[in-house]
């Protein structure tokens, strides 16, 4: 099992607490670092019950692990999730490869979703209604420029398209960075089969539903031809879980669990880090 911790700045971006955060995470062992992301908010937004104060801080994640990347050595960069129908892939293609390639190769965690809130999608100017099939050609236009050499790639899509292009620098030491998918529906873990190096769902689901999330995903795989094998499986956790609950989670097929600290205080925060880290004998595992 591996073990990852997300970053919240729910009370504000302050860049000494961030690098002090993701350097203690990383000499605790975790593997990796996840933030969230948000471009907008607005008066009303709301996830289910949740709805967001629209002054919530929510800074571009990849800005905030490449910061956090010059400040570390090993610990890997992931967000959850990154919005992916908001962002044009041949920009975001450069992006995710140059922090690769700045951080030696640690912009491992990528795991993107379509996004909940309409008006969001309103003001990058998407029409919701096409998330889905626009993040679909997304990811694969990224992996194509990824791909490509200095011949060139086309294009020839709904929402995008090019022709003869070539996208440098590549990802660090290959051509290829995985890409996770994110969400809470069966969609979303079809899409995971077809065209993930995992699944990330999210917190509100049953068990009865997870598990046919899970195995939807798996076949998803088998029927494009891919290893459901290669699959990874990341779900949340609790940062006070049991060893029991996370050999329940392996049993489940799980490969990657991310917990987030309870206390906004930073000295809590580590603390808490710690304790988790000294539980499961995170760097021994390392």
């Amino acid at each position: 099992m591996k073990f990852a911790i997300s970053y919240s700045t729910a009370d504000g971006l302050d860049p000494d607490g961030l690098v002090t955060y993701a350097r203690h995470a990383e000499d605790c062992g975790f593997e990796g670092l996840y933030l969230p992301e948000h471009i907008v908010l607005y008066p009303g937004a709301a996830l289910g019950p949740f709805e967001f104060p629209p002054s919530l801080p929510f800074p571009d994640p990849l800005d905030c692990l490449a910061f956090v990347a010059a400040a570390t050595r090993r610990i890997l960069l992931g967000t959850a999730v990154l919005l992916l129908p908001y962002h044009h892939p041949v920009v975001l293609a450069k992006r995710l490869a140059t922090i690769d390639v700045l951080s030696k190769g640690r912009m491992r965690l990528l795991t993107v979703g379509l996004g909940t809130l309409p008006g969001e999608a309103r003001a990058t100017g998407v029409d919701f209604g096409t998330r889905g099939r626009r993040t679909d050609e997304a990811i694969d236009v990224l992996r194509l420029l990824w791909e490509g050499d200095e011949k060139g790639v086309s294009f020839d899509g709904e929402f995008f398209g090019f022709d003869n292009v070539t996208s440098y620098p590549k990802p660090h030491s290959g051509t290829h960075l995985p890409i996770h998918v994110g969400g809470s529906s069966r969609a979303a873990a079809r899409r995971a089969g077809r065209r993930g190096d995992g699944y990330f769902p999210g917190g509100a689901l049953t068990p009865e539903e997870r598990a046919t999330q899970w195995e939807l995903a798996r076949a998803a795989a088998v029927e494009a031809g891919r290893d459901p094998g290669a699959l990874e499986y990341t779900r949340w956790g609790s940062i006070d879980m049991s060893a029991e609950r996370v050999e329940a989670f392996a049993a489940q097929g799980v490969t990657r669990i991310v917990v987030g600290p309870t206390s906004a205080d930073p000295e809590h925060q580590r603390d808490e880090m710690s304790a988790f880290a000294e539980r499961f004998a995170l760097l021994s595992a390392g």
